[in-house]
């Protein structure tokens, strides 16, 4: 008999834990509902970012003020501001519909920079039918003026308000960049976060040295990039026995899901494999994940789950600093 592939995160049911995370295929009815029909047992919307709604808002309003000193009639030709649908409001309306077209657990995804913000878009975003709200902690902390514990406190008081404003599960998607990330990982589950996504992935800028400007770049995620999680779920599974932790970046097969299983994720969430293949990496990863557990005699993935944490490892060691002269001197490389 196959291995029972089915969780719990967030306190939702699901079918397996394989959740899509955030992409732009997740924000269409069609496509999000052929990554679900592909397996995926939940899906997490891309981003609703302040940024971009405050930046529509004032790009508006200059459009519609350009002129009007010297033709004041011609803000007769432009409509009410009430008649015109702003990010957050795209972004409900795409939220009601993917809860309408598909039969999994729907996630919103949210950022916003000032106090009072938070609060106001998760509220709607609940009140349009997200199952869960998963708050994305992305920033750069460029400003020398602040501290890491000035930063890390206003990210704190952002998970207590929106903890206080919604009734559904939040998660928060944190970054590894903090000086004891263990610490502020507690600190987040005690201002109010009913999981942690680990981690965060931050694209980074590059330089065009032809039209000398700085300019996106995307380079999407491969199976060496786990790592990273691997090793801190592993270590805080144990200390947060009863909090939802998802894996993500890098897991592009099931061998991979397997092992963020292994070490205590709830749930595995993938992007870069759906949007190399499409939806049919979903069905992939599933049936490779499916192929490991019964080919190792597992009836499920809670028996899996956590049996390679700090706790339960023979070696917890491994996951910490002593095993840096052990890696160091597992090369096998020509040397020069």
């Amino acid at each position: 008999m196959s291995a029972d592939l089915r969780t719990r995160y967030l306190g939702l049911d699901l079918s397996s834990p394989l959740v899509a995370s955030a992409s732009p295929l997740n924000e269409h009815v069609d496509s999000a509902r052929a990554v679900v029909d592909a397996g995926a047992a939940a899906i997490v919307m891309p981003s609703l970012f302040e940024e971009e709604v405050l930046h529509e808002q004032v790009g508006l309003h200059d459009a519609l003020e350009a002129g009007a000193n010297h033709v004041p009639e011609s803000l007769d030709y432009f409509p009410e501001f009430s008649d015109l649908l702003s990010v957050a409001d795209r972004y409900v309306r795409s939220l009601e519909a993917l809860k309408v077209a598909v039969d999994v657990p729907v996630i919103a995804s949210l950022n916003a920079a000032h106090a009072g913000s938070w609060e106001t878009y998760a509220s709607r975003l609940v009140d349009a039918g997200a199952d869960a709200v998963e708050l994305n902690l992305y920033s750069v902390a460029a400003d020398p003026r602040r501290s890491g514990a000035d930063i890390e406190a206003e990210k704190l008081a952002a998970i207590a308000t929106v903890r206080a404003a919604v009734d559904v599960p939040v998660a928060v998607k944190v970054s590894p960049f903090f000086s004891s990330f263990a610490h502020f990982a507690h600190e987040a589950v005690d201002a109010g976060a009913d999981g942690l996504v680990v981690f965060n992935r931050f694209y980074q800028p590059d330089i065009d040295l032809d039209t000398m400007e700085v300019v996106p770049r995307i380079d999407l995620s491969t199976s060496v990039e786990l790592r990273l999680p691997l090793r801190w779920i592993a270590i805080l599974r144990p200390m947060l026995p009863t909090v939802s932790l998802a894996a993500t970046t890098g897991i592009g097969t099931g061998w991979d899901a397997a092992k963020a299983l292994a070490v205590g994720a709830d749930v595995t969430m993938v992007t870069s494999a759906v949007l190399r293949e499409g939806p049919t990496a979903v069905t992939r990863i599933l049936k490779g994940l499916q192929h490991w557990l019964d080919e190792h005699d597992y009836e499920s993935v809670g028996q899996l789950r956590g049996s390679m944490s700090y706790a339960a490892t023979d070696d917890p060691t491994a996951f910490e600093r002593a095993n840096y002269r052990r890696v160091l001197h597992s090369w096998s490389g020509p040397m020069p």
